[in-house]
């Protein structure tokens, strides 16, 4: 036993970890039965730890008794350096500024984009990304973009894999996949046609530094406007280049 666990193997820093480890994007509030099982963490464990974390303010309870994150946890995320974001949310704006539409920003986290960044407006097409939210590379334009400049070994172990469907437009055959990646670095971005979501299509540009993709850039239209991207792809490309220039790659940085 460690930490003063009566758990083997887990001290009370990985439980609180993995408690708060427990909600995502797709579980921003939680019960406590559910809290415990995504966790791993024992019921009667959960109860302890969730009370003394409500008391610090890193949780916090709804009116129906389901548990979210506390705006302690916020105020601290908020101190995290992320160079990326603050010289990219300009160019976010202008972009929505200019077109209209709901501009996002993501990087790739693991095998799935993690969106950043969002700026957006109430006519604007719903879409289901959300910041902090993550979705499959290859359906999305963001992760088509960065999949495409990922290296050989990465993208063959990608395309490898059961790929998600969400749509019956989703590309999942690995050969029509590669021509498709293929395509995006021979023209600069990545087009997708409802194939994370029904009704909405997007275009996406990588954000290139040093000949790596650190990021991409993407807006999304309903599909009845599918005709109307190509107008969008010379403001797009402007955007990820303007982002790719205020963010030099880092002096002695590796690939």
């Amino acid at each position: 036993m460690s930490g003063g666990s009566r758990e083997p193997g887990r001290t009370v820093t990985s439980k609180v970890l993995a408690l708060l480890g427990a909600f995502d994007a797709a579980h921003p509030q939680l019960t406590l039965t559910d809290l415990a099982r995504r966790s791993g963490v024992p019921l009667s464990t959960a109860h302890r730890l969730v009370t003394e974390l409500e008391e610090w303010q890193a949780l916090s309870r709804d009116p129906d008794g389901r548990l979210r994150v506390g705006l302690r946890l916020w105020e601290l995320g908020q101190l995290a350096p992320d160079r990326l974001l603050g010289l990219a949310h300009p160019w976010l704006q202008e972009l929505f500024v200019t077109t209209g539409e709901n501009v996002h920003l993501a990087v790739r986290d693991g095998l799935e984009v993690l969106y950043v960044d969002k700026v957006y407006g109430r006519r604007a097409v719903p879409i289901v990304s959300r910041t902090g939210g993550r979705l499959p590379m290859h359906p999305t334009g963001v992760g088509k973009a960065l999949l495409a400049y990922e290296p050989d070994w990465f993208v063959k172990s990608y395309l490898a894999r059961k790929l998600e469907r969400p749509t019956r437009h989703t590309i999942t055959e690995p050969g029509r996949l590669a021509r498709e990646l293929a395509a995006v670095r021979a023209q600069g971005y990545a087009l997708t046609y409802e194939e994370m979501t029904l009704g909405s299509c997007s275009a996406a540009a990588p954000i290139l530094v040093d000949g790596r993709a650190v990021a991409a850039v993407g807006i999304v239209v309903a599909s009845r406007r599918a005709r109307e991207l190509p107008r969008l792809i010379d403001p797009l490309l402007n955007a990820a280049a303007g982002i790719a220039k205020a963010n030099p790659p880092a002096s002695g940085s590796g690939p």
